[in-house]
C-alpha cells in the first residue's frame, strides 16, 4: 500500500449534482476562470474534478446563491489565492454584496406590505366596507408610488 492515497474523483455530471450547479456553468465558470482549470482525463480528455475542486465550487456555489455578480466572484476567488494581502479587498466585496442584499431585502418587504394591503383591501369590498375600501384604496396608491421609486433604485 503506497503512503500517497488517491483522492476520489467526480465527473461533471457528478460535481454538477454535489454542487447543484450545472453542467454548462460548470463550464462557463471555468472558462472565464472564476474557477481555475479542472484537469482532463488522460485518454477521454473529460474534466475529471477532485475533492479541492469541489470544495471551491460549492463556496463558489455559495456566492452564487448569493447573488454575486460573476465579476466579484472571479476577482473574490483570485484574492483568495492571495491570503491576508488580500483580506481588506475580499472585505469590500463581501460589504458591497451584504449592501445589495440589503436592499433587496427591503425591496421584497414593501412588495409583502404592498400584498399584504390588497389582502386587506379584498376583505374590505367582500364585507361591503366602503370606508374602509376607500382608506386601503388610498394607501394602496401610496404604496404603488413607493415600490416604483424602489425599483429605480
Amino acid at each position: 500500500m503506497s503512503a500517497h492515497t488517491a483522492q476520489h474523483t467526480y465527473t461533471i455530471k457528478e460535481a454538477a449534482a454535489l454542487t447543484g450547479l450545472p453542467a454548462s456553468t460548470l463550464r462557463y465558470y471555468e472558462s472565464i476562470g472564476v474557477i481555475a482549470p479542472v484537469s482532463r482525463g488522460a485518454s477521454s480528455k473529460h474534466r475529471v474534478y477532485d475533492e479541492d475542486d469541489l470544495d471551491q465550487l460549492m463556496w463558489v456555489a455559495c456566492l452564487a446563491a448569493t447573488g454575486m455578480s460573476v465579476s466579484d466572484m472571479r476577482q473574490y476567488v483570485a484574492n483568495g489565492q492571495l491570503g491576508v494581502s488580500a483580506a481588506g479587498e475580499q472585505i469590500q466585496l463581501l460589504a458591497e454584496q451584504e449592501r445589495r442584499l440589503t436592499l433587496e431585502a427591503e425591496h421584497i418587504a414593501l412588495r409583502q406590505r404592498y400584498v399584504r394591503l390588497k389582502i386587506d383591501y379584498w376583505h374590505a369590498v367582500q364585507a361591503g366596507n366602503d370606508a374602509r375600501v376607500e382608506l386601503l384604496s388610498a394607501e394602496a396608491r401610496a404604496l404603488a408610488d413607493e415600490l416604483k421609486q424602489a425599483r429605480k433604485q
